[in-house]
């Protein structure tokens, strides 16, 4: 670079000395070469930013960039039809960047692996053009930004890169994006910096880590199951026996097995807004339990986040109305079908568009309500019914003319309605997780079974336990399938693509 006279710190670009990019069909030699820049790049601008805090001047405008995967293959091939993930649709360039490939290390070996052996082409990994935002580049939950206006005489968007919101969306799993020409094609849903994005999002929401959570993730919309939870979670740290290997509460506060009490972390002074609760196993196998309170709204916001951590399956355990007669309170209603009035995904995922229900995962659930109810067959029916839930957003339905809602209702045969399963199934079809929903019937307004403090309370105690043990139940009989058999092809597009 050739120092001019009238040169200021604004002309001056600091950038990493380019990496080649590798071809290989090694797949950890692909991943250690995604941590290798992703690395290198992250800390060249945590380096920058230390260094103008010190310094209090810029010396240029700092950039390094993620990293990219892409597969080129010019032949088609025909995939192995059992399986809905693992390969491209065509002959073409396809490729992704990527955040964090230390923390979705073994998705991406899985992932590069099926490429390779469907198209029998190395894996490409290089630098992008895509740039790294500062505040992407530090830990989850450090801002940059703190107590820095009276430091410095320049704004940070001057000197980094920073969040770009028009180019963080979701038009590849929205089916919406169009590749221009000249242009790869995209390889998995979620860009880098919509990963980087929700990573973030799900520290601030949830209070945890995203390195804590699991593979098996349980919402339910009331604090008595994460009561429950934690204390099975607990006494199983105590035990010192078992598969799992830790329990991790909003703060980071981890107890370890064959402990009777926490050995890091700090318990947050009040709760956020969706705590969330992982008892981990090894290979991030274990069951993560996220209270998401009451709503659709945060139901579809912390699956927006969860998603792009690419769990194996998602569920919801929670408490509804039940709409038939023939109901008792605590019976359970496993979701065949869903009628969706909750309108958040309305904009990303048209009502039109059904929500179908996965074998494996509905299988699943009914096994596990028979084996910890010990009710088989046509006994089963006496304690779970299964049908169609209705979604809603408005909590106080019941206080309007009820002709209408009740005449939607039975068109449609619901059997029960609450306020977030639709939107956590259908946000599941959206992104390409798997989904199931098993409800326990709390009331009955249309039948004049309300919701009462001493009626709650009894039947809080008696069914919640039952409730969270089905949900794990169900939970373990699906991790012991394969992977390409929990993730149904029913939640593929026509031109997919194709990390799962």
């Amino acid at each position: 670079m050739i120092e001019r006279p009238d040169m200021d710190w604004s002309d001056v670009l600091l950038m990493p000395e380019p990496m080649s990019t590798m071809v290989t069909m090694d797949v950890d030699e692909a991943v250690d070469r995604l941590v290798e820049i992703y690395e290198r790049n992250s800390s060249f601008i945590q380096t920058h930013f230390r260094q103008l805090l010190e310094e209090g001047t810029p010396q240029g405008r700092v950039r390094a960039c993620y990293p990219f995967a892409r597969l080129t293959t010019t032949r088609y091939t025909r995939p192995d039809s059992r399986s809905s993930y693992g390969f491209v649709a065509g002959p073409g360039t396809y490729q992704t960047t990527l955040s964090r490939p230390d923390l979705f290390r073994g998705y991406l070996i899985e992932q590069f692996g099926k490429l390779i052996g469907s198209h029998g082409v190395g894996i490409e990994i290089g630098e992008s053009d895509s740039p790294i935002p500062l505040h992407f580049a530090f830990p989850e939950g450090m801002h940059v930004e703190g107590g820095l206006s009276q430091r410095l005489d320049v704004q940070l968007r001057e000197v980094f890169d920073v969040p770009d919101l028009a180019v963080t969306d979701d038009a590849i799993a929205n089916g919406e994006y169009e590749t221009l020409p000249g242009e790869p094609m995209p390889l998995a849903a979620f860009p880098a910096q919509r990963v980087d994005y929700s990573l973030h999002r799900l520290a601030h929401y949830t209070a945890t880590s995203s390195n804590h959570f699991q593979n098996f993730v349980l919402f339910t919309n009331y604090q008595f199951y994460i009561d429950e939870f934690c204390a099975l979670a607990h006494e199983i740290m105590r035990s010192g026996e078992g598969e799992y290997e830790c329990f991790v509460e909003p703060g980071n506060v981890i107890t370890k097995m064959g402990d009777d009490a926490p050995c890091e972390g700090t318990a947050p002074s009040r709760l956020p807004q969706m705590p969330a609760y992982h008892l981990c196993r090894k290979g991030h196998s274990g069951v993560t339990l996220v209270n998401i309170g009451v709503g659709p709204s945060n139901a579809k916001t912390i699956t927006d986040h969860i998603a792009v951590l690419r769990p194996a399956v998602w569920l919801m355990l929670g408490h509804c109305a039940g709409l038939r007669n023939s109901q008792r309170l605590g019976d359970y209603v496993l979701a065949h079908g869903y009628v969706r009035e909750d309108h958040v995904l309305d904009a990303d995922l048209p009502t039109w568009v059904p929500i179908p229900p996965l074998a494996e995962v509905q299988v699943a659930l009914e096994q596990a309500v028979a084996e910890v109810t010990g009710l088989t067959g046509y006994e089963l029916k006496s304690v779970m019914r299964t049908g169609t839930v209705a979604t809603i957003d408005n909590r106080n339905w019941e206080l309007r003319d009820h002709r209408e809602p009740v005449q939607r209702f039975s068109q449609s045969r619901a059997i029960a309605l609450d306020m977030e399963s639709a939107t956590i199934a259908a946000n599941g079809f959206r992104f390409r997780v798997p989904y199931g929903t098993l409800l326990c019937v709390s009331d009955k307004p249309l039948h004049g079974e309300l919701k009462l403090p001493g009626m709650a309370s009894d039947f809080y105690k008696r069914q919640v336990a039952q409730h969270l043990k089905i949900g794990i139940r169900a939970v373990e009989k699906m991790r012991e399938m394969p992977a390409e058999r929990l993730h149904s092809r029913k939640l593929r597009s026509f031109a997919e693509t194709a990390f799962q």
